[in-house]
């Protein structure tokens, strides 16, 4: 572990992550009741090493969040006078809670995790829909099936080298997916690639309350309307407040995520993007800005309205998620694209109980949503049974039957909003992670 972490003081009084993003990973759960890690933080506390939530107490029996835990370990990794037996502890604690430190912006070493400075995730996936026009008597049914490998490697103290790649195949076909067509963006179904394609490859250096990143990766948003990634750089500062700001190419090809019919001319927008964020405990929230151009956007329009062809996409979000306890939380976001006449806003209202971790076997999680997206804002959509062009409520369910399996259950029921027909929309995913 590296002895000088100059920002492990600092980062270790902030309890939820400082990042623009707030629907990601969930930050807040717990650590299961019989983990390893009470019995090591507790021998640390006992040494003086630790102080628990600064009361000297660890609240009796009651679980604590894996956030939690990251904050005692970063301040116990901010000390030089412990015993040769407290630092291995806190190693060992430091390996486990690697990714929820790195989020708090501590740094940690990967000699006790990756002796080749090498680490492999993935996953296994299949997944299942069936989207309905009620009015017009139309269904789409289909099964997919994904494998995705996520490496990364430690180049130095400060920078570090990430992947993505994803294969993915039609079930039904057994082969990519037929019902791709790139003549037909608006409500038709993802691309699918038999081939190992190469989504996502950047190099990232951490510097205190200072990070970079440089290569193809998932901007901000992409737990809303932005769910791909670009080519180009970004830069984020701060700590509790964040300004984040990016800039590069994005694909709007038809082999792209973009859930729109784009024009002729140019298939690659000139890409730029900044939002300042705010995490502090249980509240987390944002405010950002997007500017896309290319020739041209083929944006939707209302039935009789003139052609709206334009050359620019200018989105404004906001959003935040506020957790009242450990089993409830609400989440949401508005967006609106400038640019566009019609069908140029997108917005979301989540209740959220509980969660399926992927690590605790027989957790579980219900939430109920409504969203309108539209489809001129909602570009690259994260959502499944709610999709761009749409408007409804989302109810859904997960699952951890086993440890690092999770299954999810979504419905969705409204409104098309080019149409006004009803549609009814199915999803389900089993993931198997590894």
């Amino acid at each position: 572990m590296k002895k000088t972490l100059v920002s492990a003081l600092t980062t270790a009084l902030v309890v939820g992550a400082a990042s623009t993003t707030f629907a990601a990973a969930n930050p807040f759960s717990d650590v299961p009741a019989d983990h390893w890690a009470y019995d090591a933080v507790s021998q640390l506390a006992a040494d003086g090493v630790i102080e628990g939530y600064g009361d000297t107490t660890f609240r009796g029996n009651q679980n604590i969040t894996r956030y939690e835990m990251a904050q005692m370990i970063a301040k116990a990794m901010a000390k030089s006078d412990v015993s040769a037996a407290d630092k291995a502890l806190i190693d060992k604690l430091a390996a486990e809670f690697s990714d929820e430190l790195n989020n708090l912006g501590v740094r940690v070493s990967n000699l006790e995790r990756n002796a080749d400075m090498v680490k492999w995730n993935g996953k296994a996936e299949y997944t299942y829909y069936s989207h309905r026009d009620k009015d017009a008597n139309k269904k789409t049914n289909d099964d997919q099936l994904l494998f995705r490998l996520e490496p990364s490697a430690e180049v130095n103290s400060h920078w570090h080298v990430n992947a993505r790649l994803d294969a993915s195949t039609d079930l039904a076909k057994d082969n990519k997916d037929d019902n791709a067509n790139p003549s037909l963006r608006h409500g038709s179904d993802s691309i699918q690639d038999t081939d190992v394609t190469l989504k996502r490859v950047w190099a990232q250096g951490n510097y205190g309350n200072f990070q970079v990143k440089l290569g193809k990766f998932a901007q901000i948003d992409n737990d809303s309307i932005f769910d791909t990634s670009f080519s180009g750089a970004e830069v984020q500062f701060g700590n509790k407040v964040t300004f984040t700001a990016g800039a590069g190419r994005q694909n709007m090809d038809a082999d792209s995520d973009f859930t729109q019919t784009f024009g002729v001319g140019e298939k690659t927008a000139n890409y730029q993007y900044a939002g300042l964020g705010y995490g502090d405990g249980k509240f987390v929230g944002g405010v950002d800005y997007h500017h896309l151009n290319s020739d041209t956007f083929n944006y939707a329009v209302d039935e009789g309205a003139k052609a709206n062809t334009e050359d620019n996409a200018n989105i404004w979000l906001a959003k935040a998620a506020y957790r009242f306890d450990k089993t409830n939380a609400l989440n949401g976001f508005y967006a609106n694209n400038t640019s566009a006449d019609d069908f140029d806003k997108a917005w979301s209202a989540q209740y959220s109980y509980k969660g399926a971790e992927a690590e605790n076997k027989g957790t579980w999680g219900a939430w109920a949503a409504y969203r309108y997206l539209g489809q001129n804002t909602d570009l690259f959509s994260t959502f499944d049974v709610i999709r761009a062009g749409q408007k409804g409520w989302e109810v859904g369910t997960n699952y951890a039957p086993f440890k690092n399996v999770v299954a999810t259950l979504r419905y969705g029921n409204g409104k098309d909003l080019l149409n006004d027909h009803d549609i009814e929309n199915l999803f389900g995913r089993v993931e198997v992670f590894f």
